[in-house]
């Protein structure tokens, strides 16, 4: 029979303990005329007292050791967690030197406009760095609800509501509105916040082939009668691939097995549409198209946070949800970044028009030069696929040499087999730096490419 050493150990240090007792007091004890419990030992940690071995702590620790075997040996940079001293935007300065970058989402350069930058010293100088409570005991701001009515109107919706984090908005939105009994009908591609407010909520997560209106309605055909709500979401730009998602087709056959639609606006909010008024606009559909329409802060309008628009008592509802009420409110700095950067968008169209601009051109070069782009439809958000965790990690460290950051994309934020630089182009990149990634692009892919995956580097 195997012993369990830590229960021998734990032995030990009571006998030490005990001998080193009897040492400082030489005299027996007098006998006890009532019986004495045993001694109790403190139960020795086992496998399920400890998470060293947690399979999730595993797994990361032995990637994070995979990528050291490049890193450290060779003297390659490591293009994780790089610093910068300088705003996220087209070109940053790091320990590496000045870089152009391709891992900033601040599409239209929002994040340190002038005027955005004026508008978050004025709200700290007025309302301090924190709304310091939930909003509904002392959080809230005159800020809050108008940028509220301003997203409301912006999708034709009663009404909006703002909240910490983009990955909290939907999951926290989600987690309330669905319950046991419930189901989510999800394309295969959505972002992990999404599925994650479906395991808070108890409901049935099902996915239906990306981009593909049929086969959400054979998943729907053959499972709507078993669920009492059923909710469909999609992403109006993937956040990965860059492709834009099928709304008209995927919320009429929504529609059809009465479902209500969700769409993740997080990278198309600010960009798509004329306006920047997300794939509503750039589709030409109303408001009633979706039920919720969620989007990010952080990405186009250049701040921080999520927010949905939906009906008003939909809304009304959310203010009291566990994820917007049991948490401090939105920063009084990041309400008024995000006003602030809705009132460029409108001045200034002409950010939107050199995005398009410059995504058009870094796009096709790259398809002229026969890299593999995956599903990306010409979008902003450009992937190059290179599979294989060493040969996708060894580009992004030799493009960081050359002067260019572009940041690589591994499980489990795509798939095993899946990995790919992601590059995202915005209104600030300038012809000349565009140039000189395409340039890289075609020798650093190659040399990934012939790079032994079999071998640890």
């Amino acid at each position: 029979m195997t012993r369990d050493r830590s229960n021998d150990a734990a032995l030990r240090d009571m006998a030490s303990r005990l001998l080193a007792q009897r040492g400082a007091n030489p005299s027996p004890a007098p006998a006890s005329t009532t019986p004495r419990p045993a001694p109790r030992t403190a139960p020795s940690p086992g496998p399920r007292k400890r998470f060293s071995d947690h399979p999730g702590v595993v797994a990361v620790c032995e990637l994070n050791a995979q990528r050291r075997a490049l890193w450290e040996p060779t003297g390659m940079p490591n293009p994780l967690f790089l610093p910068r001293t300088t705003p996220n935007t087209a070109l940053i300065n790091s320990p590496q030197g000045e870089l152009i970058n391709f891992s900033s989402y601040n599409y239209l350069g929002l994040a340190h406009h002038p005027r955005v930058v004026r508008a978050v010293q004025d709200a700290v100088a007025q309302y301090g760095a924190s709304a310091s409570n939930s909003r509904i005991t002392s959080g809230e701001t005159e800020l809050h609800p108008r940028l509220e009515s301003r997203l409301a109107q912006m999708y034709d919706m009663d009404a909006a509501i703002i909240a910490t984090s983009g990955f909290i908005t939907n999951a926290g939105v989600i987690g309330f509105l669905l319950s046991e009994g419930d189901a989510l009908v999800v394309d295969s591609l959505i972002h992990a916040s999404v599925v994650t407010g479906a395991r808070w909520a108890g409901a049935r997560i099902i996915t239906f082939r990306h981009n593909d209106p049929e086969s959400l309605r054979g998943v729907l055909r053959t499972s709507r009668d078993r669920f009492k709500r059923v909710l469909v979401v999609i992403e109006g730009l993937y956040s990965m691939d860059g492709d834009i998602g099928r709304l008209p087709e995927i919320s009429a056959v929504a529609r059809e097995y009465d479902c209500a639609v969700m769409v993740d606006e997080a990278h198309s909010v600010g960009i798509f549409g004329s306006h920047g008024f997300g794939v509503r606009e750039h589709f030409g559909l109303p408001g009633d198209a979706a039920d919720i329409w969620m989007g990010s802060l952080s990405k186009g309008l250049g701040s921080c946070g999520g927010f949905v628009a939906a009906s008003a008592n939909v809304i009304e509802a959310l203010h009291v949800a566990p994820a917007m009420l049991l948490t401090v409110g939105v920063p009084p700095t990041a309400a008024a970044a995000a006003l602030t950067a809705l009132e460029v968008i409108e001045s200034e169209p002409e950010r939107l028009k050199r995005l398009w601009r410059n995504t058009e051109w870094f796009n096709s070069t790259l398809r002229e030069r026969n890299i593999d782009l995956g599903l990306s439809e010409n979008t902003p958000i450009c992937p190059v696929m290179i599979p294989g965790v060493n040969k996708v990690v060894y580009a992004s460290s030799l493009l960081l040499q050359r002067g260019i950051y572009a940041g690589p994309v591994l499980s489990p934020g795509v798939a095993p087999g899946q990995e790919r630089l992601r590059f995202f182009i915005t209104s600030e990149h300038t012809e000349d730096q565009l140039k000189a990634a395409a340039d890289q692009l075609v020798e650093v892919v190659e040399l990934a490419k012939n790079l032994d995956e079999t071998v640890s580097v």
